[in-house]
C-alpha cells in the first residue's frame, strides 16, 4: 500500500526523506536492524510491568521482528481481558469524579464519551536523551529529529494526515542530554529504567517525559497508561533511531512516537481482545483478530463489519502505512486526559 497524499505531504513538510537512513548501515549508527511492529502490554494484575519488578506501572511496548515466534518471545504478557476490565472500572471511576460529566455525555458502560467540542489541549512535553557517549552510535541524535518528532505528533493529533482530530497539541519544553552507560540500552522494568525515571522525570501529570536511546530486546517503544496519581515511571521511552530520519527501516517516520503516546493517553491497541468482546473499548475501530504487519491492504480478520484498521496508529504495520486516529479515539483520549492528567 502507498502513502496516501496528505500523509506524503506530512512526511515532506515535517520531515526529510528517509534516504539518509537509508543510505546508513544499522551496524554504523548501533541499532539492531529493524524488522517488525508492536508487542502488547505487560500482562501481571495491574498491567504493568513484569510481576517480579515494579507490579505498579502499567506499561505497553512496541518491538522489532514480526513473526509470530518473534511476538510470542517479545510479548509474553499481553493485556488480559481481566486487566481490560479492571483498568476500565478505574476509568469509569476517574470519569465520575471528574468535572466532565457536566460537559459530556458518557455512554452506558463505556468509557468512549460525546465529547461537546474538542478544547485544545496544549501538552509540555519533556524529551531526555539517555547516551552512552557523544556519538550518534552512542545515543546522541540530533536535535533536528527530537523537533521533527514533535512535528509529526502535532500533524498526527491534529487530524492533519488524514484521521481525526483529538485536541491535543505538543510543545517542546526542554531537551536534556545524560551520558550514563549504566542506562544504556534502556531496558524494559529494569531497576536501571527506574533509576533513569527516578532521577529524571520532570512536571506533573500533564507533562509527557520522552525517554530515547537504543532500546533492550528489540524494542521501538513503550508507554505507561494514566494513573490517578502521578507514578515516577509515567512517560513514553522511544528508541531514538525511530525518530524521522532515524536507521530504523520501515519504523523511522516518527509514528513509534506517535502510537506510544496514544497509550499515554489511554489508547489500547486496535486489535485488544480479538474479535470478541469491547475490544479496544472504541466503537469505531473495527474488530481485529491479531496484529497487523507491514501493511495487507485489504486485511480483514474479523467477521464484524469493517476491515482490519491497519491504517491506525494504534495497529503494528509500518510507520508509512499509519495516518490515522478515529472519532472515537479522540472522544476517548479526551475523556481520559480530563479523568486522569488535566491537573498538574
Amino acid at each position: 500500500m502507498g502513502l496516501r497524499p496528505n500523509l506524503l505531504t506530512r512526511r515532506a513538510a515535517g520531515v526529510a526523506s528517509t534516504t539518509f537512513a537509508l543510505l546508513l548501515s544499522t551496524a554504523a549508527v548501533g541499532v539492531v536492524p529493524a524488522a517488525s511492529a508492536y508487542s502488547a502490554a505487560p500482562g501481571n494484575a495491574s498491567c504493568a510491568e513484569p510481576a517480579d519488578v515494579h507490579a505498579d506501572v502499567h506499561s505497553d511496548a512496541r518491538v522489532r521482528g514480526g513473526s509470530k515466534a518473534a511476538q510470542k518471545r517479545h510479548d509474553p504478557n499481553a493485556l488480559t481481558a481481566k486487566q481490560v476490565q479492571d483498568r476500565e472500572a478505574d476509568f469509569a471511576a476517574a470519569l465520575r469524579n471528574s468535572a466532565l460529566r457536566s460537559k459530556s455525555s458518557i455512554r452506558t458502560g463505556s468509557t468512549e464519551g460525546k465529547t461537546v467540542a474538542l478544547a485544545p489541549i496544549s501538552i509540555p512535553v519533556v524529551v531526555h536523551v539517555i547516551q552512552r557517549d557523544s556519538t550518534r552510535a552512542g545515543g546522541n541524535i540530533p536535535d533536528s529529529m527530537i523537533n521533527s518528532q514533535i512535528s509529526v505528533l502535532n500533524q498526527a493529533y491534529s487530524g492533519a494526515t488524514g484521521g481525526a482530530a483529538t485536541g491535543f497539541t505538543f510543545q517542546l519544553q526542554s531537551i536534556k542530554r545524560t551520558t550514563n552507560a549504566a542506562w544504556y540500552p534502556i531496558v524494559q522494568g529494569s531497576s536501571a529504567e527506574r533509576q533513569m525515571k527516578t532521577t529524571l522525570r520532570t512536571g506533573g501529570k500533564n507533562t509527557l517525559n520522552m525517554y530515547l536511546g537504543e532500546l533492550s530486546d528489540d524494542l521501538l517503544g513503550w508507554a505507561t497508561f494514566p494513573k490517578r496519581t502521578l507514578d515516577v515511571m509515567d512517560g513514553v521511552v522511544v528508541l531514538g533511531e525511530s525518530l524521522p530520519n532515524g536507521a530504523a527501516t520501515n519504523y523511522n517516520l516518527g509514528d513509534t512516537g506517535t502510537h506510544e503516546v496514544g497509550h499515554w493517553l489511554n489508547l489500547y491497541h486496535t486489535f485488544q481482545g480479538g474479535c470478541s468482546g469491547s475490544g479496544d473499548g472504541v466503537s469505531d475501530t473495527p474488530a481485529e483478530r491479531e496484529p497487523a504487519f507491514e501493511c495487507p491492504t485489504g486485511r480483514d480478520t474479523c467477521t464484524a463489519s469493517g476491515k482490519d484498521p491497519i491504517t491506525n496508529f494504534m495497529d503494528y504495520t509500518y510507520d508509512s502505512c499509519m495516518y490515522q486516529f478515529t472519532a472515537g479515539q479522540a472522544s476517548r483520549m479526551v475523556n481520559a486526559w480530563t479523568a486522569y492528567r488535566a491537573s498538574a
